[in-house]
């Protein structure tokens, strides 16, 4: 039986909160405020004996539950939703005609616009008032079930054909709806459920669009001035220009193809270009005779090992005889590691790469010189008595690849002139709709998911659990340094959660309720249904996609 209905008291246990005692029936949100003493940041849903919920669950049976404030991405996205959600309400006001886009984030902020045409400066501010006004008025926002061919009318109703379309090849009968005096959304995950919780919030004019700003993580309770980042924005205009000409702005486009019988088509167009702008890279570093490295840089799971390989296939092709040097192979011996603030070794610092040899052979090489490279041994934690020796041909260049390499701490010794630096990462340029953008966190998670499973014989919950933890470690070692590239290359593939649907579903559904990584497997695998799976068949051998799903020249 329900125990709302017999008035019984529940015992829930809050991590870190402790034991409290309360009526069955009291929603989050009325646990929440009655505990707000206690609480630092703003609560926006929680994890209830391992699922996600929003502040509109209610519990009926005692439970252990966490709390997710601003301070964690689960939260910070319910909260970013919620200003997604506003957003677009606002527009809808002010601007019915017209049609609102969710693009991507871009340094610290958001950048959304208007499907039918540049965003105004002055037409920016009216939406920020907008905004204000929808939250100074602390509207409800409704959370409910809707059959998903009614939801689809309502869309059409609202002109937006991109939803519609895209609800046509989810496979429930039901879905969730959001609705907000009149207007409705369709999102894949947890909304607050008034406009007055949106506390902080921000828009800039950006370039035609606009930037919205709400808080991060490390600032949960006010907004960081915008940091402007010109080469990573000109890597999602050029990814923009790509998923326009293979005609798929989001995933119900994407879907129609692959029904349609043209997903080979899409895929060989796709690595084409990814093959062009390899080539354009290496062409470009043939042309300066005075770069001697050429580091290579990224985020977890962007492809650099195939990205490497293809570009040192194209240097050559190009006429040059390029030589590469594993960073891994100067880590110091393991007991010199340095640790982190758990104590445990921190094999990500700078600190715990012999630093002074490295630069020492790098001089050595671009001088001519012949040098013993040492060869790491990871289960013994230190470099082999002998090495492998090397010699770089005279005007050759030295391909490096690692998560500092873009930082000049690494080449402290190496002219700047000799250096060429690429940034490798898996930028998205595929929405769900034109409101239900894609992190690019969620696709390489995925990827990893999939190749951690093919070649170390993790399982998905070992992969979930430490993604924090690799997050981490690219916020400090790899992204303050990714402008300092010379060249931006975007791994991403139109296509790629497509195939790597049917690789990463076994994965996911193994993760069952009792585990904490519970509620992100269901988020994925919500994520993933979106997609039509497609087979690898026509997926090339060089391609970065095969890092992860096997088949590829380069890698196992």
């Amino acid at each position: 039986m329900d125990k709302s209905e017999t008035g019984a008291m529940l015992k829930l246990v809050v991590k870190d909160k402790g034991e409290y005692e309360v009526p069955a029936g009291i929603t989050l949100n009325q646990f929440v405020a009655g505990i707000k003493d206690k609480l630092h940041y703003p609560v926006t849903a929680a994890i209830v004996d391992n699922q996600a919920v929003g502040l509109d669950y209610i519990f009926t049976e005692d439970a252990e539950v966490q709390l997710l404030d601003l301070t964690s991405e689960y939260g910070l996205r319910v909260y970013r939703r919620t200003a997604i959600f506003i957003l677009l309400k606002a527009c809808h006001d002010l601007f019915p005609e017209k049609n609102m886009i969710v693009r991507h984030s871009l340094s610290n902020g958001l950048l959304c616009e208007f499907v039918e045409g540049n965003v105004k400066p002055e037409e920016v501010k009216m939406v920020e008032e907008r905004m204000s006004q929808l939250v100074e008025d602390d509207l409800p926002i409704n959370r409910f079930m809707m059959n998903r061919f009614d939801a689809i009318e309502i869309f059409k109703t609202q002109n937006q054909s991109d939803k519609a379309e895209m609800l046509r090849f989810v496979d429930e009968d039901d879905i969730c709806i959001y609705e907000l005096d009149g207007f409705y959304e369709y999102f894949y995950g947890y909304m607050l459920p008034r406009t007055g919780m949106l506390k902080y919030f921000k828009l800039i004019p950006y370039d035609g669009g606009i930037i919205m700003q709400t808080p991060e993580m490390d600032s949960p309770l006010r907004i960081k001035p915008y940091v402007e980042q010109k080469k990573l924005a000109s890597i999602f205009r050029e990814s923009k220009r790509w998923a326009e000409m293979l005609e798929t702005p989001h995933a119900a486009a994407l879907n129609r193809l692959v029904e349609e019988g043209k997903i080979d088509e899409i895929i060989r167009i796709n690595e084409a270009l990814h093959e062009k702008k390899v080539a354009l890279i290496a062409e470009e570093i043939c042309r300066n005779d005075k770069i001697r490295l050429v580091l290579i840089s990224g985020p977890s799971s962007s492809g650099k090992t195939t990205f490497a390989q293809r570009l040192y296939i194209q240097l050559r092709a190009s006429g040059k005889r390029p030589i590469t040097i594993s960073l891994d192979d100067y880590f110091v011996d393991r007991e010199l590691t340095p640790r982190d603030e758990k104590g445990e070794y921190d094999f990500e610092a700078l600190e715990a790469l012999k630093l002074d040899l490295f630069n020492e052979h790098l001089t050595r090489l671009i001088k001519g010189e012949e040098v013993e490279v040492p060869i790491f041994n990871f289960v013994k934690g230190r470099a082999e008595p002998k090495g492998r020796m090397v010699r770089l041909p005279a005007e050759e260049v030295i391909i490096i690849e690692g998560i500092h390499a873009l930082n000049d701490k690494l080449t402290f010794s190496i002219p700047a002139e000799q250096k060429f630096k690429v940034y490798v990462s898996a930028l998205t340029q595929l929405n769900l709709d034109n409101t239900n953008r894609i992190a690019t966190t969620d696709a390489r998670l995925i990827r990893r998911i999939v190749r951690d499973s093919r070649t170390r014989g993790y399982n998905a919950r070992d992969t979930i659990k430490i993604w924090p933890s690799v997050r981490r470690g690219e916020e400090k070692n790899i992204f303050p340094f990714q402008e300092n590239a010379d060249i931006m290359f975007n791994t991403s593939l139109v296509y790629e959660l497509s195939v790597l649907r049917p690789f990463a579903e076994p994965l996911l559904k193994k993760i069952t309720f009792e585990h904490p990584e519970y509620h992100e497997a269901r988020r994925l695998l919500k994520f993933l249904a979106h997609f039509k799976p497609v087979k690898p068949d026509g997926v090339p051998p060089n391609s970065i996609l095969r890092e992860f799903i096997g088949g590829s020249w380069f890698t196992n």
